[in-house]
């Protein structure tokens, strides 16, 4: 349920910029993108706030989850605002070619290096640590990437 709100204002704050402060779309679109890579920040807490509720914990993942559909809805709409129609899907595709296999490369890691260490040394609530960590940071490297690769010169699209 969170995440469907995400995903609904992942769309929402990006128009709003571009519609009543008047952003260019690129300006607008990297500023949302921003503002959901903090929301996701949190995440860091998980562990520390699940001692004191379970539901802390849960509202957290949950607002991780929102935040990520809301990245999801501008990064696929990003591409589409800066390729050719032609080019779009390609983009896309491997874009998600390189997600997938650096989810995979990611689990392969975890799963059979450091789960099974921290295991070994009863402390795997440190591996859950250490999880959530690179997951929240994720979309704020995601974004320096975006910024950094893109810069200010990227011609601006205009809506309407």
């Amino acid at each position: 349920m969170i995440s469907t709100v995400g995903s609904v204002a992942g769309g929402w704050l990006p128009m709003f910029f571009i519609n009543s402060l008047k952003w260019p779309v690129y300006k607008a679109r990297k500023t949302a993108m921003l503002i959901y890579a903090f929301c996701v920040l949190p995440i860091f807490f998980t562990l520390l706030l699940g001692q004191v509720s379970y539901w802390l914990a849960v509202m957290v993942i949950g607002l991780a989850a929102a935040a990520h559909q809301a990245w999801s809805a501008n990064i696929y709409t990003t591409v589409s605002d800066m390729f050719p129609k032609n080019a779009t899907g390609s983009v896309t595709g491997i874009g998600g070619m390189f997600g997938a296999v650096g989810g995979i490369v990611l689990s392969l890691f975890v799963q059979k290096n450091m789960f099974v260490y921290y295991r070994s040394i009863h402390k795997i609530e440190t591996a859950y640590y250490i999880m959530f960590i690179v997951c929240g940071l994720a979309y704020l490297s995601a974004w320096l990437i975006m910024h950094f690769l893109i810069g200010k010169k990227h011609k601006q699209v205009i809506i309407g």
